[in-house]
């Protein structure tokens, strides 16, 4: 530093021996003098040098970086959300329904022996087994499975058909529309027109006037069960079978 400064005051001694000497015309040609910093421009380098504060109204130049000031950033606070709690949460658990295809085999259609002595065309049905006997030629009878009346609906005896239907509408008797909204708390329609929903399923066969039918069922794997009011029920496509095999007259034994 204190190089620094004598070499300055040196400087500025020269630079004022010059300006008093005076000039000729070969001095143009000479040395010329050395370019001298105003101590006012000087003073800040000087006081920046040496660590002193600068004069008054200066300009400061800083050797060590402003401080940089970190900004605290407050972490955002998310304002939770209630919880939907929808119908479907609320609602008692459904029974998923057993899939067809996980029907017992023994329910599937087959072809039997059969060396009783009713005539060909004759049905029947053994509700204790859970099988329907369609009599053919030779011997022979082709089998189903079938659903038959719960406890309290079973009944037997011999009827004929009388009437057969494609996708038939359902007209639940009063008695029924009455036992089930008092034992089960639902609802049955007073009618419901033909469909793949309709509990008749794809096909029916009405018995004799009674408010019995053998028919299809959207429910299949209730076949083998005593599930119905008493009604003969059969897969949908076993049933559409039975509807081309029998023909209206036909006699039904129920036992």
């Amino acid at each position: 530093m204190k190089q620094l400064a004598l070499l300055l005051m040196s400087g500025a001694a020269l630079s004022l021996a010059a300006f008093s000497a005076p000039a000729s015309a070969g001095d143009r040609y000479g040395q010329r003098p050395p370019v001298v910093l105003s101590p006012d421009l000087t003073a800040p380098w000087v006081m920046q040098l040496s660590g002193q504060a600068a004069p008054r109204g200066g300009v400061v130049y800083r050797t060590q970086p402003r401080a940089v000031r970190r900004a605290v950033t407050q972490p955002r606070i998310q304002q939770a959300q209630p919880r939907r709690v929808t119908i479907v949460a609320l609602a008692a658990p459904r029974v998923k329904p057993k899939p067809a295809s996980q029907i017992d085999h023994r329910f599937l259609p087959q072809t039997v022996s059969y060396n009783g002595k009713e005539k060909p065309g004759t049905i029947i049905i053994d509700t204790s087994e859970r099988y329907l006997y369609y009599v053919m030629s030779d011997g022979k009878a082709r089998r189903y499975g079938v659903g038959v009346g719960k406890e309290g609906h079973a009944w037997s005896g011999t009827e004929k058909i009388t009437r057969k239907a494609e996708w038939p509408g359902w007209t639940p008797p009063a008695e029924m529309i009455k036992r089930v909204r008092e034992k089960e708390g639902r609802i049955l329609p007073a009618h419901m027109e033909g469909g793949p929903a309709n509990p008749l399923g794809a096909r029916a066969l009405y018995l004799g006037s009674t408010l019995y039918r053998i028919h299809g069922t959207n429910q299949p794997w209730t076949i083998g069960k005593a599930v119905s009011s008493g009604c003969i029920r059969m897969r949908n496509q076993d049933v559409t079978e039975l509807y081309e095999l029998a023909k209206v007259g036909a006699k039904v034994i129920v036992m």
